[in-house]
Parts: C-alpha cells; structure tokens; sequence
C-alpha cells in the first residue's frame, strides 16, 4: 500500500494532513520568519504569538512544529466551536501538566478572531503569566480583530503566501512519494500557478488527480475549470483594491484604473454601492 492508496480506514486522512511537515527543516516557504523563530525554537524559548496570514502558508503546521521542537503540550480549538467553559477546562488541564510533568502547554486557536471580547478577555492573566503559551491563527488582520489588550501580549507574525517554487517544491516531496506516477512537469507548473500561494490548495489538486490515474495536462484541465481569484468585499483585499483603484485614478493612469476595477466587479463588489469610499 502506498502513500495515495485509497483505503477503507474510515479516519482516511487528506494529502494535505498527511504530509504535514513535524519538523523545521521540512518547512516550506517563510524564511524571513524562520530567521528569529528557528533559533527561538532551537533555544526552547516560546512565547504566546498570532500568525496571521493568507490560507496554506503554514500556520497550523508551524505551531505544531513549534509544540513538538520545544516538548509542549499541545491543545488545538477553533474559535468558532469553544466557548470559556472549553478555555477553563484548558486552563486547568495546563497547570496540571506544568505541576506534575514541567510541561508548558500550547494552546492554538484557530480563527482566533472569531472570538467575543469577553473570550479574549478571559486569555489575558493565562498568557501573561505564561500558564499557557497562546498561538492564535487567522486570516483577517489583527490589528482590526483582535482586542488591544491581548495584542499587547502577543508577537504578530505575518506569514505570506507562498512562491510558486514553494509550491512545486512541496508538491514534489509529495510526487517523490508515489512510485510510476505519469507526471508531466508542465501540470506540475499550472498546479503551483493556480494554488496562489496556498499549499493545501496545490495538495488536494494533486491528490485528485493521483486517483485520476496521472498528473497530466488533460487530468488537470477536467479537475480545475476556471480559475476561482481570492477577494473579500469586506477585508483588507476590499481596501486595498479600492485604494489602489483610487490612486490609479487620481493618478490618471487608465490601465491600471481599469484592472482594480474589473478586480472588484469580478470580486462581487456592488456597482450600486459606495464600495470605492
């Protein structure tokens, strides 16, 4: 049985889950970031931190990376589902383990901007006094999301969108795997193009196309279609873009002008409303 065989294991985990790297130096992509965190991993020295970035760029796996670098325990919660009874029970849990063990404990929660302020409230005594090292996650800035008395607790990490050659570097780990794989290299190319920096993206392509029988061209253009652009109407793609289309205006460049705005309108902006204000 190899790596993409189908199997009748009920808890048949994704591609994407399963190569997840448990290591740094299996990392892919962020080196800028890895600069000051390795040698903070290296030295045991963690302290509580938001990842903010863009989907697939590694957040999950770099907290669990981190948990298992430093022998932390780790507890992983979306914040859509936990509420402070989950948080106490966690709470209480950690302190046991660093009384009995010596263990810290990581707590990352996962779109930790969905939290209430009551709920962020809750973590400040917890992360300050180090009970608990906290790694939140999200996607929205959390600047704008997240209370001002949890962000001064906590080291904002920004973690971008990966290259293309990250992508294919990754997607290569994951082909070197599977043995008389057809692959051609140009649907390995397109693969990385259309991810748009995202790893799970380009795993799960790649994992459809293994149980199509081959990473070609022709399997590749029936599993795609059309290329869907990543926008939000009401985050920092929304301002961004309209900035952009803004200044392109004033700045009486036509061209450009005309790209945010075809941006925008394909994005699912309103016409009728005051989107650009």
């Amino acid at each position: 049985m190899n790596l993409f065989e189908i199997t009748e294991d009920k808890n048949f985990e994704p591609l994407a889950e399963k190569l997840r790297p448990q290591k740094l130096s299996d990392f892919v992509g962020q080196e800028k970031i890895l600069k000051s965190l390795g040698k903070m991993i290296e030295d045991g020295k963690i302290f509580s931190m938001i990842f903010y970035g863009t989907p697939g760029t590694g957040k999950t796996t770099l907290a669990k990376i981190i948990a298992n670098s430093t022998k932390s325990n780790f507890v992983k919660i979306n914040a859509a589902l936990a509420g402070i009874k989950e948080l106490r029970e966690i709470v209480k849990t950690a302190e046991d383990q660093k009384s009995f063990y010596g263990k810290r404990t990581i707590l990352f929660i996962d779109e930790i901007h969905r939290f209430n302020k009551s709920q962020q409230d809750f973590l400040l005594p917890y992360v300050e006094d180090g009970r608990i090292i906290l790694i939140g996650a999200t996607t929205e800035n959390p600047f704008f999301e997240v209370n001002p008395a949890l962000l001064s607790r906590v080291k904002i990490v920004q973690l971008k969108k990966l290259s293309a050659a990250d992508i294919k570097k990754i997607l290569q780990r994951a082909i070197n795997l599977e043995k008389n794989l057809a692959v051609e290299e140009k649907a390995v190319e397109i693969i990385a193009d259309f991810a748009d920096g995202d790893a799970r993206i380009a795993l799960n392509i790649l994992e459809q196309l293994i149980f199509s029988g081959g990473v070609t061209v022709e399997n590749l253009s029936e599993i795609l279609g059309e290329k869907i652009r990543r926008y939000d109407n009401g985050g920092d793609n929304h301002y961004d873009t309209a900035s952009a289309f803004i200044k392109s205006m004033r700045g009486s460049d036509a061209d450009a002008a005309i790209f945010y705005l075809a941006k925008m309108i394909d994005g699912g902006e309103d016409s009728d409303c005051n989107m650009c204000g």
